[in-house]
């Protein structure tokens, strides 16, 4: 996928032709114990602060379903006209809201405290920080650590295929940071489960800011652009391991990687045209060079997705290894390097890279200025509309 931007937009229509569909069924198991007397006010209020202390999302459906039910608990069954077509956000919850019929305002002030309840009860208790002397600074959904002279970022949302969020954005970039200027010689980038990573998370944007779709689009590039930046710029050797699929902006930035090793059950996708939008990542510039303009063509225009063994023979991907023995055989390599002598490593990236990290910067730039523009078009929307009207129907 393309850059952070077009998952407001996709979240949006998601939710206007799946997620309110599946309102129907429970989202969770609720506590009805006690359901008989009922809740107070004062039960109703105090879910309402409880609510403010989850610390993980809970998901939209989720959201959705809070929503309708605080509506119907306060105000009664939903008569509020109903939102345009074009006003997914609103006409998602009005949906919601509408779905509830004429229940009651206390059978869902219950269910409101009953779901309430239930998504405080199933957050795990805050995991505890590492005591390993490698650990590193503590990050929410990355695991970053320094043993045997390799500083290894780790993409840690395996349960969501390890899409990433706009928070993730800036935890890479921090941690790409504190790798630049700690003592080890290599750093490392792959992701816990069996993705790699899945590119943009779904639910980026729950909702417009105050300054409007212009606004989130020009705020979202700046966030790409800095965020490509810090791998252009980055000056030790950056070594990937895929460890299962990648799609969008986790290939896009490969090109910019010094050594990426693949498992063999890794793919590489970047679904651009499919979605109304266009390449990043410098991959626009890079891909064309190390692949040829006619294989960059069929993945950059077309949409086609490569396997490890494909990505190795176009040059993406360094080696291919067999998933059983990937980590053992790929690590044993990896300590290998981290003895080599740090500055003459350093050194050696820069004059390979250097000349071109003008142009690379260049081309990060003109990526997303275009990428700013076709978030903001019809053709785009369209494409996405459409795009997810086909996979409601799955």
């Amino acid at each position: 996928m393309a850059a952070v931007f077009s998952l407001l937009r996709r979240w949006r229509l998601q939710k206007s032709v799946r997620l309110v569909q599946g309102l129907r069924l429970p989202v969770l198991q609720l506590h009805t114990t006690g359901a008989a007397m009922g809740a107070t006010q004062e039960d109703f209020n105090q879910a309402k602060d409880q609510l403010k202390t989850l610390k993980n999302d809970p998901g939209n459906q989720a959201k959705l379903q809070i929503y309708a039910l605080f509506k119907q608990a306060t105000q009664g069954p939903c008569n509020a006209p109903k939102p345009s077509m074009l006003d997914f956000v609103n006409k998602a919850k009005w949906d919601a809201w509408k779905s509830l019929g004429s229940l009651s305002l206390e059978d869902a002030r219950q269910k409101y405290v009953d779901l309430v309840a239930s998504l405080v009860s199933a957050e795990a208790p805050p995991k505890a920080a590492a005591a390993s002397s490698g650990s590193k600074a503590a990050f929410e959904t990355l695991e970053v650590t320094s043993e045997n002279n390799i500083t290894t970022i780790r993409l840690n949302r395996p349960d969501k295929k390890n899409a990433i969020t706009v928070g993730m954005y800036s935890d890479i970039m921090q941690a790409l940071e504190q790798a630049a200027k700690d003592d080890s010689v290599i750093t490392v980038l792959t992701g816990n489960g069996d993705y790699y990573c899945s590119g943009n998370d779904l639910n980026n944007f729950t909702s417009i800011p105050a300054g409007g779709v212009e606004q989130m689009a020009k705020d979202s590039g700046e966030l790409l652009k800095n965020f490509v930046n810090a791998f252009i710029d980055y000056p030790k050797p950056l070594i990937s391991l895929v460890n299962g699929p990648a799609v969008g902006i986790s290939v896009t930035v490969l090109g910019l990687f010094d050594v990426v090793y693949a498992t063999d059950r890794a793919t590489f996708h970047t679904p651009f045209s499919q979605l109304g939008q266009s390449p990043e990542g410098c991959s626009s510039y890079i891909f064309p060079k190390i692949m040829g303009t006619a294989k960059a063509n069929e993945m950059l225009l077309f949409n086609k997705k490569l396997t490890a063994h494909e990505a190795c023979d176009l040059g993406l991907v360094t080696e291919v290894f067999p998933d059983g023995t990937f980590q053992k055989e790929v690590w044993t390599r990896l300590k290998t390097y981290a003895q080599l002598p740090k500055n003459s490593l350093a050194f050696s990236k820069q004059l390979v890279r250097g000349m071109e990290k003008e142009k690379l910067h260049e081309v990060n730039n003109q990526e997303v200025e275009r990428l700013v523009e076709r978030w903001l078009s019809d053709e785009c929307m369209n494409a996405i509309m459409s795009f997810f009207q086909k996979k409601s129907k799955l």
